[in-house]
């Protein structure tokens, strides 16, 4: 079950459809993005919008954001999910592979993202990528 990981350049009726299939997959309390949501992912210059396909279907996604700082240009992964019909073959990696290739193209020399300790397999995927749980505070606002 090889991925084919592209960047997405327009919202499809085939894009929306595949969000409204993935995001609830990912979670429970906020709704998938309708279309224009979408588009304003797509057409930013701050975020890229990653897309895996196995035999053609949509069977995950990643969004990467990077934004330039005083001290250089952060990159964080957000929203990363699979479908559960393709977990555990490598489409999270190619994914999250796609993601740190373009923030270093971008000028990045850390990509940053969070999981929920309840996502093992995901946790698990991120340590054995490399990424290494920085002893940080997560604060939250909510507006």
């Amino acid at each position: 079950m090889a991925a084919v990981i592209e960047v997405a350049t327009s919202v499809t009726d085939e894009v929306v459809e595949a969000f409204a299939r993935l995001i609830p997959q990912l979670s429970s309390s906020n709704p998938p993005p309708a279309r224009d949501a979408l588009d304003a992912i797509v057409q930013s210059e701050a975020s890229v919008l990653f897309l895996a396909r196995v035999d053609g279907r949509i069977v995950g996604s990643l969004t990467l954001a990077t934004f330039r700082i005083p001290t250089g240009v952060r990159a964080w992964i957000e929203d990363v999910v699979v479908d559960e019909s393709a977990r555990g073959h490598g489409v999270g990696e190619a994914l999250n592979r796609a993601a740190i290739d373009e923030a270093k193209r971008r000028g990045a020399i850390t990509v940053e993202l969070t999981s929920r300790p309840t996502r093992e397999a995901a946790n698990r995927l991120y340590q054995r990528m490399g990424f290494v749980a920085r002893d940080t505070n997560v604060y939250r606002f909510t507006i």
